[in-house]
């Protein structure tokens, strides 16, 4: 085993970090890990005379340096020339994210000249083979990540195909169980909690008893004011919002299914972060569940119906759009999507709005909004112009050049299987091997240029994918020059589809009304998500 050289004036710190294999093994009634692996690495270090003056301990679960902020103090302390070396357990407790997460790592520990430390091998970053090592070492981490994500995602959905609720929270009307003699967890009725769902369902399905003995349907957003009213609290927030109601009228799990993957997670790369967002799956997974349904298929199917009418009765066949911003800006305080209310006597011109009614959020008048968001589009595309050499172009080289480094290392690592291959053959030749050893040496050998022949696979396609994400990078800045070229001309319809093409989603804070005469004053805040084609 290989020994770490270091002095009294050398200093060294510990990462600890749980992974989702650790916690399964803990739930399997296995040691705590991050005590497990203290206790490991002190007794290393002591052996070696190494004082850890700092252990840096993490149990967020996350595969991004972004979504890790102990990693990031750590690396940190490590640019800065804090440490001589850094303890841990395994070279990929440190990054198994992304070529770009990988690559952060490996600069920080080389430039700073730290040693990473495992109770198995030492790596000297500056030590050409070590850094190769290294860096070879995080790719497999990487891509033994992505195995393990996809034997839980299919084991997700094998329990979901059993009817089982994989959710991490039970719904409105539910408690999670256990259950009995199986893997896995069910949902239970809360009596009371279950009667207020069908009391839902029945304003909104048939309505609510009058005095005069007339019924009158109820909108989500009257069930929500009626339920405060009654004094009936939801399951997370203070009052019932319409998105509430909204999402229990449309939730399959009241009529007894299961469903899974009802929002697709997309990512985007923003200011170099990525920035993860979901959107609805019409194609999720939808079976008959273990539970008991609160709500009968028929009258869940209405509710439907209901909804799916009153929907289409926002925006008249006769009519056309007229809001240019229609479903692309959101309340940064609620979370609801803003939307547009129409010149009245009080005002002259459209406004844009939170429709949450405990919402503070102010409205402003949707030009300036548009004008914004349109000053946002030029001035990227101004920076676009005048550094189109550099980005976001040069990145994507990068990350293939990357690529094609790890090719040259799998076919060269493959050409020496190969030989070793040949080798063996002419061992057994000359009678040096016995047919039992040759079989032996060769069925391993095989094995081991079937994986490196996948890894290869994979990489070749990664490459391609990243080429084709290059070119709709490309493309994306002559969208954003069309727009603002023809945007007065363009009609409202047309304006609002370009905008969601080349914008994601734009958050909106405003907390200080317009003083009169001040109708041009911009006094609101933007955060504006580009739809920049990244992976």
């Amino acid at each position: 085993m290989e020994q770490p050289q270091n002095n009294s004036s050398d200093k060294y710190c510990a990462y600890l970090r749980k992974s989702r294999a650790d916690r399964d093994a803990e739930q399997r009634g296995q040691e705590e890990t991050l005590k497990r692996h203290r206790h490991i690495l002190t007794e290393y270090a002591n052996k070696n005379h190494m004082d850890i003056s700092r252990f840096y301990c993490e149990v967020v679960s996350g595969d991004t340096i972004d979504s890790r902020p102990v990693v990031q103090e750590l690396l940190a302390d490590v640019e800065a020339g804090k440490w001589s070396g850094v303890l841990v357990m395994e070279v990929e407790r440190l990054a198994r994210g992304n070529t770009k997460d990988q690559g952060i790592v490996a600069d920080a520990f080389k430039y700073s000249d730290t040693k990473i430390i495992t109770p198995s091998k030492t790596y000297d970053p500056n030590n050409e083979f070590d850094e190769e090592y290294f860096e070879f070492g995080l790719f497999m981490s990487r891509r033994e990540y992505k195995t393990i994500n996809r034997r839980l995602q299919r084991g997700r959905i094998a329990s979901v195909k059993e009817g089982k609720f994989v959710g991490s929270t039970a719904p409105y009307g539910y408690r999670k169980i256990k259950i009995p003699h199986d893997k896995g967890y069910t949902l239970e009725i809360i009596p009371e909690e279950a009667e207020i769902v069908r009391q839902i369902y029945e304003w909104y399905c048939h309505g609510m008893l009058l005095p005069d003995n007339t019924c009158r349907r109820l909108g989500t957003e009257a069930i929500a004011m009626r339920l405060d009213g009654m004094g009936v609290k939801p399951a997370i927030n203070t009052y019932w919002s319409k998105a509430t109601i909204s999402d229990m009228l449309r939730n399959k799990i009241y009529a007894g299914y299961i469903t899974f993957g009802k929002q697709k997670e997309t990512r985007s790369s923003v200011n170099g972060k990525i920035i993860k967002m979901r959107k609805s799956n019409p194609d999720c997974l939808c079976v008959k569940g273990l539970h008991p349904a609160i709500i009968d298929e028929a009258t869940f199917q209405l509710a439907n119906v209901i909804r799916k009418e009153n929907r289409k009765n926002t925006l008249p066949s006769s009519q056309v759009l007229q809001n240019p911003l229609s479903g692309i800006v959101y309340c940064q305080k609620c979370g609801q999507m803003m939307t547009r209310l129409a010149p009245n006597s009080r005002n002259k011109y459209s406004t844009i709005k939170c429709p949450n009614r405990h919402c503070d959020n102010i409205s402003s008048p949707i030009f300036l909004v548009e004008e914004q968001i349109l000053l946002f589009l030029k001035n990227w595309l101004e920076t676009y112009e005048l550094n189109r050499n550099t980005i976001p172009v040069i990145p994507l080289f990068q990350e293939v050049e990357n690529k094609q480094v790890i090719i040259s290392r799998i076919q060269s690592e493959m050409n020496g299987l190969k030989s070793q291959m040949n080798k063996a053959y002419d061992f057994l030749e000359q009678g040096v091997y016995t047919v039992e050893v040759f079989q032996q040496r060769s069925a391993l050998l095989k094995q081991n240029i079937a994986q490196l022949e996948t890894s290869l696979r994979l990489i070749q396609d990664e490459i391609g994918r990243l080429e084709q994400l290059r070119s709709e990078r490309e493309l994306y800045a002559p969208k954003v020059r069309h727009l603002l070229e023809h945007y007065k001309s363009n009609s409202v319809e047309i304006n609002n589809k370009i905008l969601r093409e080349v914008i994601d989603k734009v958050y909106y804070t405003k907390d200080t009304p317009n003083r009169r005469g001040a109708l041009y004053n911009a006094n609101f805040i933007l955060e504006i998500f580009p739809k920049i084609p990244t992976e």
